[in-house]
C-alpha cells in the first residue's frame, strides 16, 4: 500500500509536476478562504500576502503546464514566489511569538486591510507597512498542530524544494 502511494506521487511529481503544483496551491487558498468563512476569521495583511503568493505559484504553474516550452521559467518563478513566501511567512511567525510587551510596541501597520493600504500609499509602500506587521498579524488564531502561518511556511518549502528539484533535473 505504501509503495502505490510512493509510486503515485513519483509519477505526478515525474509527469505532471505543474498541473499538480496548481492544485495544491489552490487548493491551499481555498481552505484558507473557507476556513475564514466557516470560523469568522479575519485574515491579516500577512495572510492576504500568502494567499497572493500561493496564487501566484497556481497561475505560473498553469502556465507552465499548458505551454511546454515556459516550463524552466515557470519553475524559476515558482522558486522566486516560493521564497518570498517563505519570507512573509517567517515574519509572520516572527511576530506570532513575540512577547506581549513588544506586541504593544509594535505599529499598528495590520490595521488596514492590504488592498487599502496599497491603494492608500502605493503599492510599494503599503507592501512595506504590511510586512512590517502589527499586533493583528501577531494573532496566533487557528490552530491544527502548526497555525496557519507555520502551515504556509512548510508548503512553501516544499514547493521551493520541489521547483528547485525539477530545475536541476530538466525534466
Amino acid at each position: 500500500m505504501f509503495n502505490k502511494v510512493i509510486g503515485i506521487i513519483k509519477t505526478v511529481y515525474q509527469n505532471y509536476f505543474e498541473i499538480g503544483a496548481t492544485i495544491g496551491a489552490l487548493l491551499i487558498v481555498g481552505m484558507a478562504v473557507v476556513m475564514d468563512r466557516l470560523l469568522y476569521l479575519d485574515a491579516c495583511p500577512l495572510c492576504i500576502m500568502t494567499r497572493y503568493l500561493f496564487i501566484f505559484i497556481a497561475v505560473v504553474s498553469f502556465v507552465g503546464f499548458l505551454f511546454k516550452r515556459t516550463r524552466v521559467f515557470s519553475r524559476l518563478l515558482t522558486v522566486f514566489f516560493g521564497v518570498l513566501g517563505l519570507i512573509v511567512n517567517s515574519r509572520q511567525i516572527y511576530l506570532q511569538n513575540l512577547s506581549v510587551e513588544e506586541i504593544s510596541m509594535l505599529t499598528p501597520n495590520c490595521g488596514m486591510p492590504l488592498e487599502t493600504q496599497i491603494e492608500y500609499f502605493g503599492f510599494f509602500a503599503g507592501i512595506t507597512r504590511a510586512f512590517e506587521g502589527g499586533p493583528t498579524c501577531a494573532e496566533d488564531g487557528w490552530r491544527f498542530i502548526f497555525n496557519f502561518a507555520e502551515w504556509a511556511l512548510i508548503f512553501f518549502i516544499v514547493f521551493v524544494c520541489a521547483s528547485a528539484l525539477k530545475l536541476v533535473s530538466r525534466r
